[in-house]
């Protein structure tokens, strides 16, 4: 492909969007009126579960003993405080009976027993003050939720001389939803302002401020219908809203930072304003475009995955990466052609300077020179270039002693501690774990098809009694060719002791089919699903974004590097994810009940967003690198440039959005806490300490090799990589190999910025 086509077609763009620039905004403004209308109500038609995995075992056991034993799978309980006077009273006896019976009757409702129906010891509290009613709510999610709204208010309270608190599984998830769309709400509260004040601070100008703000608006409207739309067909976890408003603000500021900080630098340089729309697709518009593709495929290797909680940060991340890119990419550049130089306009840094002209941000002057290659980044960059092999094994050695807590990582569920202490279905599940004897939601039940003799059922219960691991065997429960035991192990619900017995059960022979479910035999599933698809998903993370950057640079050490030090760039979020939240430290602070352990998807959630993240900053920074390598030919000169050009731009964006993170982060329920400041602290470190240090630290080790390409290679990306643009020698090409030759791994025309604006 010619740099003559590739500018035709970028000049063809420019033309597009800026033709009818009043006409593109009017049409944006209905699609986004149309986005809030179709997106309405999203959160309600979400899903709070999505850890398992729909193949499983233990998922075909789970939905066939709701099928033949509904009893055994309750997901509705249903506390009975007796007030003093002792479960076993007549009194409170007659009152509870009614109660069950009243609960029987209701729509949807099935399974329904109670201590008083069958005097099973596992549903009275040890000192007789308290007793239960189980149940099991059937339908999907959706419909659970929509028969416990309706039938809790009828239950919940005082009931005759009882005193009744709603939980289960069913209140926990319904309940847990419920909080995390009041918190987004408050964290949107949050973070809309904070972000506009940063904003202000860092374009000084009010109006260029509000411009990163609309696109992110845009953004999150529009993935809010387009996850509308997936809940017709799939099933959505409420969760992935979080994403949306942390992804939608972050990059849409990210992406028009980048675009309206590049159309001022060349307003400032005297650049007509439709050429400094065309400049600014054709160099920061290409940059964009290839860092919401490195993104998008960073969250797209979830889908790769069975759970739908995963999946769900698929759906959302890749629509509101793609509609943040697009608004940059079309909407921007129409704003900008109507603003010109009004762009600037009310800068209110002038209130604290006396009226004084601030310099344009990115320009020379800004700089400290003219060249941009000195100010403060600029002698950072410098300075860590002179001791080069000191900051990169400083910064390496640092980081990865910042991950070292991640080795003792344990994976369990998420259950009702994820809820605040005062939510009422979590206090319903704290009394029982404290008051009830056994290992309340620990038991583990084995599924029997096919039919078999009753010695043949005592054989096995026999047999599985005998494993060194089980405390208890209650059953069989028979009904015609299917029955079911129900297994209590001797440790807690998902540790290591009941995870391998879980093994063991599925391992024992018997003269009928069997499956396994339960708390632990989920935990066994999502982790063998998770670990059989990792290498896969981690996969297509890595050879894609190696093509991308390829594509972007031309080079093959720098895609490498790029994916080398991103993953290094992480390594302080894992550390602190376990320290902080597994083991406890600062929880008192944070106001969360720490549980031992880590949910097991969300180490794949977290890494995938943040690694996305890490390569959105990576991106700007080697293109920009890029660029100024392409017209000089100088490769300490332009990474000294590159950093100092877009070290402000980069740290700025990730402040802002390590913000919307943090603010995401104050959710009270503990996983999106754990993901929103687990994000914000792994973009922090990236931009400060990465892209500030071991980048040009590791850049300058490498030197001109950085940029060196096999001749096959070099020929592709002549044909079909980009690159930001800005005219060189010719003789660059050559001198890059430091032979003169042809061997050098930059190619490209003086031509390359005269066509295409």
């Amino acid at each position: 492909m010619s740099e003559v086509n590739r500018g035709s077609r970028i000049g063809g763009w420019t033309r597009f969007v800026t033709a009818r620039p009043r006409l593109s905004l009017l049409v944006a403004l209905v699609i986004t009126a149309l986005a809030v209308f179709a997106g309405s109500g999203v959160g309600d038609r979400m899903g709070s579960g999505g850890w398992e995995d729909p193949a499983a075992s233990s998922t075909y056991a789970t939905k066939a003993l709701e099928r033949e034993f509904p009893a055994s799978q309750p997901n509705l309980l249903l506390l009975v405080d007796a007030g003093g006077k002792g479960v076993d009273d007549p009194a409170v006896a007659a009152e509870a009976r009614r109660l069950t019976e009243r609960l029987a009757a209701e729509d949807g409702v099935v399974g329904v027993g109670s201590y008083w129906q069958t005097r099973a010891p596992a549903l009275r509290a040890e000192d007789g003050g308290e007793a239960l009613i189980a149940a099991r709510i059937v339908g999907t999610e959706k419909e659970a939720g929509e028969t416990l709204e309706r039938i809790a208010p009828e239950f919940r309270g005082t009931q005759g001389s009882l005193d009744v608190s709603v939980g289960g599984p069913v209140a926990v998830r319904h309940e847990m939803q419920a909080i995390i769309q009041e918190d987004l709400l408050r964290a949107e509260l949050i973070a809309l302002p904070v972000t506009l004040v940063l904003l202000v601070m860092v374009f000084g100008s009010a109006i260029a401020a509000l411009l990163p703000l609309g696109i992110g608006i845009v953004a999150i409207l529009g993935t809010n219908a387009v996850l509308r739309g997936i809940t017709e067909i799939t099933d959505v976890s409420v969760f992935a809203q979080n994403l949306t408003t942390a992804l939608g603000l972050g990059l849409a500021v990210d992406y028009a930072l980048f675009i309206v900080r590049r159309f001022r630098e060349e307003l400032a340089e005297g650049v007509e304003v439709r050429d400094a729309v065309g400049t600014t697709l054709r160099t920061a518009g290409r940059t964009v475009l290839f860092s919401a593709l490195t993104v998008a495929v960073s969250l797209a290797a979830m889908m790769v995955f069975p759970q739908y909680f995963l999946r769900s940060f698929a759906y959302a991340g890749i629509a509101v990466v793609l509609l943040a890119a697009a608004a940059a990419l079309i909407l921007l550049p129409a704003a900008l052609m109507l603003l010109g130089h009004r762009v600037n306009s009310l800068d209110l840094r002038r209130l604290f300077g006396k009226g004084r002209k601030k310099p344009v941000p990115g320009d020379g002057t800004a700089d400290g020179t003219a060249d941009g290659t000195s100010g403060g980044w600029g002698r950072t960059a410098a300075l860590v270039m002179r001791r080069a092999p000191l900051f990169a094994v400083a910064t390496a050695t640092g980081l990865v002693l910042l991950g070292l807590p991640f080795l003792g990582v344990k994976f369990g569920t998420a259950d009702d501690r994820q809820l605040p202490s005062s939510a009422e279905a979590r206090v319903v599940q704290e009394d029982i774990r404290s008051g009830f004897p056994g290992s309340p939601g620990g038991g583990l039940e084995v599924l029997g098809e096919g039919g078999a003799t009753a010695a043949e059922y005592a054989d096995y219960r026999d047999r599985v009694a005998a494993l060194p691991d089980v405390l208890r065997v209650d059953g069989p429960v028979v009904s015609g060719d299917h029955a079911y035991f129900t297994v209590l192990p001797r440790g807690e619900a998902v540790d290591q002791d009941t995870q391998r017995l879980v093994r063991e059960l599925r391992a024992e022979p018997a003269a009928f089919d069997t499956s396994v479910t339960g708390t632990a035999a989920v935990l066994v599933d999502s982790k063998d699903a998770i670990g059989d698809r990792l290498p896969l998903a981690a996969g297509i993370i890595v050879v894609v974004t190696l093509l991308l950057v390829f594509l972007l640079t031309g080079s093959v050490l720098i895609p490498i590097q790029a994916v080398a030090l991103n993953a290094l760039s992480l390594t302080a979020m894992f550390g602190a994810v376990v320290w902080v939240f597994q083991d406890g430290h600062l929880s008192g602070f944070l106001g969360f009940t720490p549980t031992g352990d880590i949910e097991t998807t969300l180490p794949v959630l977290m890494f995938c967003v943040a690694f996305g993240l890490s390569m959105d900053y990576g991106v700007f920074l080697i293109s920009r690198i890029k660029e100024e390598y392409d017209r000089s030919g100088d490769h300490e000169r332009s990474v000294i440039f590159g950093l100092q050009r877009t070290g402000g731009l980069i740290t700025a964006a990730a402040v802002i959005l390590a913000v919307v993170m943090v603010a995401i982060g104050t959710s009270r329920v503990t996983n999106t806490m754990m993901l929103g400041l687990g994000i914000a602290l792994a973009v922090v470190m990236d931009a400060m300490v990465v892209r500030s240090l071991l980048v040009p630290a590791v850049m300058k080790l490498t030197g001109r090799a950085t940029w060196w390409a096999p001749g096959p290679l070099r020929r592709f990306h002549d044909r079909f990589g980009v690159s930001e643009g800005g005219s060189y020698p010719a003789a660059v090409a050559g001198a890059t190999d430091g032979t003169g030759g042809s061997d050098g791994a930059v190619s490209g025309a003086g031509e390359r910025d005269k066509v295409g604006v």
